[in-house]
């Protein structure tokens, strides 16, 4: 009885951690806009550049958390540090970097997976 009922709990934890990604548009930012070097909501000075780890602004995750971002239309994911508040644009729940816009292959925006 009680291995059913940890094989129920084990399998709604995997229903639910699945059903928190998020399937949206990602921009990026810090080239020409003024946030490169500026302080992001964790107190870090934003560098639109870094890749270890790859930086992304979200607008509801907590700061310090990681998240794997994929390219659906290439395949191409990263794993990403959660480092400052954004983007304020409808329809788009994730900035990142250059270094990560790069990494994933996407030129100004990309429907992407958030997980």
């Amino acid at each position: 009885m009680k291995t059913a009922f940890a094989a129920a709990l084990a399998l709604a934890c995997l229903v639910s951690s699945a059903a928190a990604a998020e399937i949206c548009e990602a921009s990026q930012y810090g080239v020409g806009d003024g946030y490169h070097g500026r302080r992001t909501a964790s107190g870090a000075r934003f560098n639109t550049f870094a890749r270890d780890p790859f930086t992304v602004a979200h607008k509801s995750r907590p700061l310090g958390s990681v998240v794997t971002i994929t390219n659906l239309s290439n395949g191409r994911a990263i794993r990403a540090v959660v480092n400052d508040r954004g983007p304020f644009v409808r329809g788009r729940c994730v900035d990142l970097g250059r270094a990560g816009a790069i990494a994933l292959g996407m030129g100004d925006l990309a429907r992407v997976s958030v997980e």
